[in-house]
């Protein structure tokens, strides 16, 4: 995993919960740990990661990820142990 990756998964388990966390990090975050990701109706993503598919909205028009997103997000990636 390349540095930027890590430390946006660095920020994602943060405490307090980060609010300022563009999507694209997160996306692409995603796709270093294997994910496949593809566009859905709208401003939804389809993340297909861990044999399971999860989907999010795109932040608009701010490029950040909400806290609830990123909770949403720490959660899933607790699950299958993917740790900072």
């Amino acid at each position: 995993m390349k540095r930027k990756h890590q430390k946006t998964l660095e920020q994602i388990y943060s405490r307090p919960i980060s609010g300022n966390i563009p999507w694209s990090n997160i996306e692409a975050l995603f796709v270093a740990l294997g994910a496949n990701v593809s566009e859905r109706a709208g401003s939804r993503i389809a993340v297909v990661l861990f044999d399971e598919v999860r989907v999010f909205h795109r932040p608009h028009p701010s490029p950040n990820t909400d806290k609830g997103a990123i909770a949403s997000i720490r959660k899933w990636l607790e699950l299958y142990e993917v740790i900072p």
